[in-house]
Protein backbone atom coordinates (compact mmCIF):
# COMPACT_ATOMS: atom_id res chain seq x y z
CA UNK A 1 0.00 0.00 0.00
CA UNK A 2 1.28 3.46 -0.58
CA UNK A 3 0.92 4.71 2.72
CA UNK A 4 3.02 2.28 3.95
CA UNK A 5 5.82 3.21 1.83
CA UNK A 6 5.29 6.46 2.53
CA UNK A 7 5.65 5.85 6.27
CA UNK A 8 8.66 4.19 5.51
CA UNK A 9 10.61 7.05 3.15
CA UNK A 10 9.27 9.56 6.40
CA UNK A 11 11.84 7.57 8.72
CA UNK A 12 14.06 10.44 9.65
CA UNK A 13 16.79 7.62 10.48
CA UNK A 14 16.85 6.15 7.36
CA UNK A 15 15.80 8.77 4.54
CA UNK A 16 16.03 12.81 4.51
CA UNK A 17 13.51 13.70 2.36
CA UNK A 18 11.49 16.55 1.45
CA UNK A 19 7.63 16.19 0.99
CA UNK A 20 7.59 16.26 -2.64
CA UNK A 21 10.59 13.52 -2.81
CA UNK A 22 8.58 11.61 -0.38
CA UNK A 23 5.56 11.50 -2.36
CA UNK A 24 7.95 10.59 -5.79
CA UNK A 25 9.87 8.01 -4.41
CA UNK A 26 7.18 6.11 -2.28
CA UNK A 27 4.86 6.33 -5.36
CA UNK A 28 7.78 5.74 -8.07
CA UNK A 29 8.16 2.13 -5.92
CA UNK A 30 4.82 1.45 -5.03
CA UNK A 31 2.96 1.54 -8.38
CA UNK A 32 6.45 0.61 -10.28
CA UNK A 33 7.21 4.02 -12.02
CA UNK A 34 10.42 3.57 -13.50
CA UNK A 35 11.42 6.54 -12.47
CA UNK A 36 14.95 7.11 -12.79
CA UNK A 37 17.41 9.19 -10.60
CA UNK A 38 16.97 12.38 -12.60
CA UNK A 39 12.83 11.59 -12.85
CA UNK A 40 13.13 11.91 -9.17
CA UNK A 41 15.19 14.83 -8.76
CA UNK A 42 12.91 16.91 -10.87
CA UNK A 43 10.63 17.13 -7.67
CA UNK A 44 13.58 17.94 -5.79
CA UNK A 45 12.54 21.83 -6.55
CA UNK A 46 8.95 21.59 -5.32
CA UNK A 47 9.89 21.44 -1.59
CA UNK A 48 8.54 23.65 1.13
CA UNK A 49 5.99 25.21 -1.64
CA UNK A 50 8.74 25.75 -4.03
CA UNK A 51 11.04 27.29 -1.11
CA UNK A 52 8.89 30.00 -1.00
CA UNK A 53 5.80 28.35 0.22
CA UNK A 54 3.45 28.28 -2.65
CA UNK A 55 1.90 25.59 -3.97
CA UNK A 56 2.18 21.77 -1.61
CA UNK A 57 4.98 20.41 -2.34
CA UNK A 58 3.62 16.66 -1.41
CA UNK A 59 0.27 17.56 -4.01
CA UNK A 60 2.74 18.91 -6.33
CA UNK A 61 4.60 15.68 -6.50
CA UNK A 62 0.80 13.63 -6.06
CA UNK A 63 0.17 15.73 -9.11
CA UNK A 64 3.27 14.45 -10.78
CA UNK A 65 2.19 10.69 -10.11
CA UNK A 66 -1.15 10.98 -11.57
CA UNK A 67 0.24 12.69 -14.88
CA UNK A 68 3.11 9.38 -14.94
CA UNK A 69 0.09 7.17 -14.67
CA UNK A 70 -2.45 8.78 -16.53
CA UNK A 71 -1.31 10.46 -19.32
CA UNK A 72 -1.88 9.11 -22.75
CA UNK A 73 1.46 10.85 -25.21
CA UNK A 74 0.57 14.48 -23.90
CA UNK A 75 -2.07 16.42 -21.55
CA UNK A 76 -4.64 17.54 -24.41
CA UNK A 77 -4.37 13.72 -25.76
CA UNK A 78 -5.44 12.66 -22.13
CA UNK A 79 -9.16 12.79 -21.03
CA UNK A 80 -8.94 11.23 -17.80
CA UNK A 81 -6.20 13.08 -16.63
CA UNK A 82 -7.81 16.76 -16.11
CA UNK A 83 -10.88 15.16 -13.90
CA UNK A 84 -8.30 13.22 -12.16
CA UNK A 85 -6.29 16.36 -10.91
CA UNK A 86 -9.55 18.24 -10.24
CA UNK A 87 -10.57 15.43 -8.00
CA UNK A 88 -7.43 15.16 -6.27
CA UNK A 89 -7.01 18.86 -5.59
CA UNK A 90 -10.11 19.33 -4.36
CA UNK A 91 -9.91 16.27 -2.10
CA UNK A 92 -6.67 18.04 -0.89
CA UNK A 93 -8.05 21.61 -0.26
CA UNK A 94 -11.13 19.88 1.65
CA UNK A 95 -9.34 17.63 4.11
CA UNK A 96 -6.71 20.23 4.58
CA UNK A 97 -8.34 23.83 3.89
CA UNK A 98 -6.18 25.12 1.33
CA UNK A 99 -2.80 23.64 -1.45
CA UNK A 100 -0.55 26.53 -0.05
CA UNK A 101 2.17 25.59 1.99
CA UNK A 102 2.11 28.82 3.78
CA UNK A 103 -1.09 28.36 4.98
CA UNK A 104 -0.42 24.65 5.62
CA UNK A 105 2.42 25.03 8.09
CA UNK A 106 1.33 26.62 10.71
CA UNK A 107 -1.82 24.48 10.99
CA UNK A 108 0.06 21.41 10.28
CA UNK A 109 3.61 21.46 10.84
CA UNK A 110 5.36 20.68 13.77
CA UNK A 111 9.22 20.43 14.75
CA UNK A 112 9.49 16.65 15.36
CA UNK A 113 7.38 15.22 12.55
CA UNK A 114 7.48 18.30 9.96
CA UNK A 115 5.29 17.81 7.58
CA UNK A 116 3.73 14.49 8.00
CA UNK A 117 0.27 14.89 8.18
CA UNK A 118 0.20 17.05 4.87
CA UNK A 119 2.06 14.42 3.65
CA UNK A 120 -0.12 11.54 4.70
CA UNK A 121 -3.16 13.29 3.81
CA UNK A 122 -1.70 13.73 0.04
CA UNK A 123 -0.97 10.24 -0.01
CA UNK A 124 -4.44 9.16 1.62
CA UNK A 125 -6.01 11.03 -1.32
CA UNK A 126 -3.43 9.87 -4.05
CA UNK A 127 -3.95 5.77 -3.32
CA UNK A 128 -7.21 6.56 -3.23
CA UNK A 129 -7.35 7.64 -6.86
CA UNK A 130 -4.91 5.52 -8.07
CA UNK A 131 -6.01 2.32 -6.75
CA UNK A 132 -9.61 3.10 -7.48
CA UNK A 133 -8.29 3.83 -11.66
CA UNK A 134 -6.11 1.01 -11.64
CA UNK A 135 -8.72 -1.44 -10.24
CA UNK A 136 -11.35 0.13 -13.02
CA UNK A 137 -8.71 -1.01 -15.77
CA UNK A 138 -8.17 -4.43 -15.30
Amino acid sequence: MLMDTIRKYRDKSRYDLSCSETIIYAANEEYSLGLNDAAMKAMAPFSAGMYVESVCGAMAASLAVLGVLFTDNVAHQSEELEPLVVEFIDKFKNNLSSSMCADLKPLYRTEEEGCNAVIFAAGEVLQEIVDRELANRK
